[in-house]
């Protein structure tokens, strides 16, 4: 099954993330993507989509869709280091995967995150993404 990261959710001061169920009263229905807990996450929290979350490089922008599937091909199928990892280790990785990365605006706490998210996707979802262009391509595309 695809994974659509624009349903994927970090809510801050949340362990975690999240997939997004339905709109609540006061906030959002949302499930734990690693045990299955579904919770409202109220008005208040500062929710995000995966799929708007980018990194700084030194040609502009790359989506997190896009650092996860060039850290999937350093990694294969091993899982990242642990976000307790030193900084030397996650700065070598990531020098790797993405070594057009901007070090004066992209951060160790911003990587552990990534790896963190990085090690969930690949355990509880699948790193084959929806794509928004396919979507918008299938729902032009004149019926036969």
């Amino acid at each position: 099954m695809k994974t659509d990261l624009s349903r994927i959710l970090a809510i801050s001061g949340q362990r975690g993330l999240f997939q997004y169920l339905a709109q609540a009263r006061n906030g959002a229905v949302v499930e734990s993507i690693s045990d299955k807990k579904r919770t409202v996450a109220d008005a208040k929290s500062r929710i995000t989509t995966l799929a708007d979350i980018s990194i700084y490089t030194s040609e502009g922008e790359m989506k997190l869709q896009d650092v996860f599937l060039k850290l999937r091909e350093v990694l294969g199928e091993d899982a990242a280091p642990s976000s307790k990892a030193g900084a030397d280790e996650l700065k070598d990785l990531f020098s790797k995967a993405v070594p057009e990365y901007d070090d004066t605006r992209f951060y160790v706490s911003h990587m552990k995150k990534i790896v963190d998210w990085y090690n969930q996707i690949r355990e509880y979802a699948s790193f084959d993404f929806v794509n928004p262009d396919d979507e918008e391509a299938e729902e032009e595309k004149p019926e036969e």
